[in-house]
């Protein structure tokens, strides 16, 4: 598969600058990102990843029409854009996510209404009906199969408290966690502690990209994306794969890599969909930064903490930094590949991984990044 060294990915300057809050906005969610956009487009690729399934649509500016993703889609929807420009159905694409949930309730929340459709069916009647109670099974499961221990849980949601006071706009910027504090929250379910999940906040993040020939003559410096994989197990789960325990960054990674020419070790900082953090944990082991079973010891020597070895989710993920899907790893990662991020900055960013999830660990999706066009 060819590589697209070519492409590049330019930020829009708004992408991280709206307000995150749990009540940020007043506007319907689609408003959001529309009104955010400022100067017209000849032609836009919208993509958003709202729902299940990756979907895309070119339109006109004035005929914008929206389709979804899922927490994947983040990465997901800029490797469709590529595909797109690539393919000459786009010039440049703007690929966002905004959320306007105060509203319309929370999706951390678990689902009402008197009639239950799909696999509601057949969990809601034992009480099986939030992410977090989902995600909570496969946990334990995976917690009983390789003896991890709280404590990995625990290291995973400082380090991204630690990130979080390095950056101004994190929801969390002020509120260090401890040891302490982590410990005596309250159970949302075990075994997640509060801030064992992400928060849930309004806002928009954005992205635009195009060739680099034309990203050259731009004002911003241009981010390349390398490398693009998806990998998606689906629910019901491949027979054999088991997605409790196992992510679709396991078949991701392979085509991601092998199109930007990198292996593991020449990754230099992560930004991972971070919904709960058990989801970092296992991300980890399925891209190989070590064996399956020992991410606890991998992430509780401060690897993953500012300074440390890998860096993870620097702006302090959607633990807390800000809560916007697919999008807080992917607009964290173009920040790093700038050389913007300020006080957070890495100081080697050749090779920034971007990894995004959907669904109860169902779908996948992986972009390499840098700040060069080639890492051959």
């Amino acid at each position: 598969m060819s590589r697209f060294d070519h492409r590049s990915v330019q930020r829009l300057r708004f992408a991280v600058e709206t307000t995150f809050g749990a009540d940020a906005t007043g506007n319907q969610s689609t408003s959001v990102d529309i009104s955010s956009l400022g100067s017209p487009l000849t032609i836009a690729f919208i993509v958003s990843d709202v729902g299940d399934s990756i979907f895309a649509t070119v339109v006109m500016v004035d005929d914008i029409s929206v389709g979804g993703g899922g927490g994947g889609g983040g990465s997901g929807a800029v490797a469709n854009a590529c595909a797109a420009i690539v393919a000459g159905y786009a010039d440049t694409v703007v690929v966002y996510r905004s959320l306007a949930q105060g509203q319309f309730g929370r999706f951390g929340q678990a689902g009402g209404g008197n009639v239950v459709r799909g696999a509601g069916a057949f969990t809601s009647p034992y009480v099986l009906m939030s992410p977090a109670q989902s995600f909570a099974m496969r946990v334990h499961r995976f917690m009983y199969e390789h003896g991890t221990q709280q404590e990995a849980l625990r290291a995973i949601s400082l380090a991204s408290y630690k990130h979080a006071q390095n950056n101004p706009r994190a929801v969390m910027h002020g509120r260090e966690l401890t040891e302490e504090i982590y410990d005596n929250s309250r159970w949302i379910v075990e075994p997640f502690h509060l801030f064992d999940c992400c928060m849930e906040n309004d806002g928009a993040a954005a992205v635009v990209i195009t060739s680099a020939e034309r990203a050259r003559d731009l004002k911003q410096p241009p981010v390349y994306v390398l490398g693009m994989g998806q990998g998606h197990p689906g629910n019901p789960q491949t027979a054999g794969f088991e997605n409790e325990v196992n992510t679709g960054a396991i078949i991701a990674r392979d085509t991601a890599f092998g199109m930007a020419g990198v292996t593991i070790d020449d990754i230099d900082v992560a930004e991972l969909y971070d919904c709960y953090t058990y989801t970092t944990l296992v991300t980890l082991e399925d891209y190989g930064f070590c064996e399956k079973g020992e991410g606890g010891a991998f992430v509780s020597d401060g690897r993953i903490e500012p300074g440390g070895a890998l860096p993870v989710n620097t702006g302090g993920g959607q633990l807390s930094g800000y809560y916007m899907w697919g999008m807080t790893p992917v607009s964290e990662a173009v920040i790093q590949t700038r050389g913007q991020g300020g006080e957070r900055q890495v100081p080697k960013n050749d090779a920034v991984l971007v990894s995004t999830q959907g669904g109860i660990l169902d779908h996948h999706a992986t972009l390499i990044l840098s700040p060069n066009p080639s890492n051959q």
